[in-house]
Parts: C-alpha cells; sequence; structure tokens
C-alpha cells in the first residue's frame, strides 16, 4: 500500500493505492495518522479510488484507523469506495460505521456541515 497526502479546507486526504493487506500496512497508516494527530489534524479522508484489493486485514486497519482518529476527536471519511470494497462493507455490516461517499470533494464538505 502507498499513501499519498494532501490538505484542502483543513481537511487531511489521504489518497490509498495498491493493496491493503495487513502486516506493514497495518503500521504504515497508524504512523501516518499518528503524526497527523500530533500536528493536530484529525480530519480525514481516506480515497480509496486506486485500492485494487483488500482482504478482511485490511478491513482490520480501516476500523483501527476509525478509532484512533475518533479517540483523538475527530473523524475518518471514506471516499470512491470501489465496487470491491463496498461489497465488503456491505457483508460486514460496517457501512453503519463509516461514512462513505461518492467523491473525495462530498467527503471533504461533509466536515463543515
Amino acid at each position: 500500500m502507498k499513501i499519498s497526502q494532501k490538505t484542502q479546507d483543513d481537511v487531511v486526504l489521504l489518497e490509498l493505492s495498491g493493496k491493503i493487506m495487513g502486516g506493514p500496512d497495518a503500521t504504515t497508516l497508524n504512523d501516518k495518522l499518528h503524526d497527523l494527530i500530533e500536528t493536530g489534524h484529525t480530519r480525514v479522508v481516506a480515497d480509496l479510488s486506486k485500492v485494487n484489493w483488500m482482504n478482511s486485514s485490511g478491513l482490520g486497519i480501516l476500523i483501527s484507523a476509525l478509532t484512533t482518529i475518533r479517540n483523538a476527536g475527530g473523524d475518518l471519511k471514506l471516499a470512491c469506495v470501489t465496487e470491491r470494497i463496498q461489497s465488503l462493507l456491505m457483508i460486514t455490516k460496517l457501512l453503519t460505521v463509516f461514512e462513505t461517499f461518492d467523491t473525495t470533494e462530498e467527503a471533504v464538505s461533509s466536515f463543515s456541515n
């Protein structure tokens, strides 16, 4: 998994790409989130448009990321969720846990509502 970062309207946009499968991916994302929290950034959007594979460990990474951000008083929202990941979220009932948006713009603007 690769992560690129940009900030838009005081919301951090993390573009995840590749495969999210646990192991080192968990450490990479966790370290990134802790760096963001330390600098006061707790409003995060994860852009999943370039994620081509995610297993159950990958879902666990997202749940852990959500918990980390919420414990810091912020929120993590998902954008551009692919059909494959959308069905994983539906099957596992995680659609009730994560806020998902069709575009990154919608996700970012949802923080101002």
